[in-house]
């Protein structure tokens, strides 16, 4: 059905809509009314949120828009919103487009003319921050790491000179290896916060060492389930600049010597982490 825009017609609105990430009590009097009055709500897993809006009595169309298909559908409910129509975005827990799908379709409404507004609410990267007890006047949001180890080892060692705290997101099947490699890459001592299943029954948040955090979640099966936000302490604006001048002498000394003798010498010379210069295996 063809949704060509009314000149006589004022654009609707897209609510980009906060869900719960676990407690179903945290979805505000306000998002409700909002899925409650609008055409249609865009959903990354329509079964999800289908289960959801019967929580709360809500009978909407629901409009499948994933990593999958959201070039496609982005150009359709950009015509439904010149119609006329207001719709909601949801995610399938939190706030939309924080790992999830849905800035092709803001942008494309957007560069439309089209009002996008805000239901704030649920965040699990700002949830695990406000328990961690690091520093969070400044952070960088890093998002799911690598699943390959190579890949993974390789971002931490760029990560590690990184002065601001740093939040990731893990899934069970990486945590213990994720950690593993942050201890090897930071270094055992780096402080953080491992937030697990946060506002569900078996929410737990874990602070101290990356070391131990590595060595309680490898002895303890539970802490190996469900979801995860990990909050790394910054190198701090001292462990910035040593990594800086790590590189600095690393990139003169490799000009003439294999880099893992290179990277060992730089090392040496700056105390910046090797690894986080080279990669590779030490020399003989």
């Amino acid at each position: 059905m063809s949704h060509a825009p009314d000149p006589a017609r004022q654009p609707g609105t897209l609510h980009v809509v906060a869900t719960p990430i676990g407690n179903l009590g945290d979805l505000s009097p306000r998002a409700q009314e909002t899925l409650r009055d609008v055409a249609a709500i865009c959903a990354e897993d329509t079964r999800h949120t289908r289960r959801l809006l019967a929580h709360f009595g809500i009978e909407a169309e629901l409009v499948a828009l994933h990593e999958h298909n959201e070039q496609q559908q982005a150009g359709r409910l950009v015509e439904r919103l010149q119609a006329g129509e207001s719709l909601a975005l949801v995610s399938d827990a939190g706030t939309p487009l924080v790992s999830d799908p849905g800035f092709r379709l803001v942008r494309a409404a957007r560069e439309a003319g089209i009002r996008v507004s805000p239901v704030p609410g649920p965040s699990a990267l700002v949830a695990a921050l406000s328990v961690a007890g690091l520093p969070s006047d400044r952070f960088v949001f890093e998002g799911f790491l690598p699943a390959k180890a190579g890949g993974r080892r390789e971002r931490l060692q760029q990560l590690a000179g990184e002065p601001r705290t740093l939040i990731f997101y893990e899934s069970s099947h990486r945590i213990a290896e994720t950690l593993e490699d942050m201890a090897q890459a930071f270094g055992p001592h780096r402080h953080a916060a491992l937030a697990r299943e946060l506002t569900k029954l078996f929410e737990t948040v874990l602070d101290g060492p990356l070391s131990a955090l590595a060595e309680r979640v490898r002895k303890d099966p539970d802490q190996r389930k469900g979801e995860f936000v990990l909050v790394v302490e910054g190198a701090g604006e001292d462990g910035e600049a040593v990594l800086a001048q790590g590189r600095r002498v690393y990139g003169l000394l490799a000009a003439h010597l294999p880099p893992s003798k290179a990277a060992r010498l730089a090392a040496d010379l700056t105390g910046a982490p090797r690894k986080a210069l080279y990669g590779g295996e030490d020399g003989q």
